[in-house]
C-alpha cells in the first residue's frame, strides 16, 4: 500500500469511528430522555429511575468498548454511582449514602495520591 493510499484508508477509518461516536452518543441521550419520560409520566420510584439512567449510561460504555471506540471513564464512574444510587434508594439500608461515597472517594483519591511515581525536577 503506497504511503498516500495508507493515509486516505486512515482517514476513512477517522471519520467511520468519529461517525458512529455521534451515532452512539445521540442514540444515548434519546435512551436517557425516552427513559426520564417514562419515569416521570409511570411516576416509578426515584430508586429505579436512577438505576433506569445508570444501566442506559454503562450500556452506552459497553457499546463504545464492542465498537472498538475509546471508553469513557467518567461516565462509567457515572453510571456506577447511578446504579449505586438506585439499588440503594430500593433497598434502603439504614447506613446514609452520602457519607460512605465521601469516604470511599477519599479512600480512592488517597490510594491514588500514592501509587503516582514523584517525577524528579532538576
Amino acid at each position: 500500500m503506497m504511503p498516500e493510499e495508507k493515509k486516505n484508508n486512515d482517514e476513512l477509518k477517522t471519520d467511520s469511528k468519529s461517525s458512529l461516536n455521534h451515532k452512539l452518543a445521540a442514540v444515548g441521550w434519546s435512551l436517557f430522555f425516552i427513559w426520564v419520560g417514562i419515569a416521570l409520566l409511570l411516576k416509578v420510584n426515584s430508586g429505579v429511575g436512577l438505576l433506569g439512567v445508570g444501566i442506559i449510561t454503562l450500556g452506552m460504555q459497553a457499546a463504545r468498548s464492542y465498537f472498538n471506540l475509546k471508553i469513557e471513564r467518567f461516565w462509567i464512574v457515572i453510571g456506577l454511582l447511578f446504579v449505586i444510587g438506585g439499588l440503594w434508594d430500593l433497598f434502603q439500608p439504614k447506613l446514609p449514602l452520602v457519607p460512605i461515597m465521601i469516604i470511599v472517594a477519599g479512600i480512592i483519591l488517597f490510594y491514588s495520591a500514592l501509587r503516582k511515581k514523584h517525577s524528579k525536577k532538576e
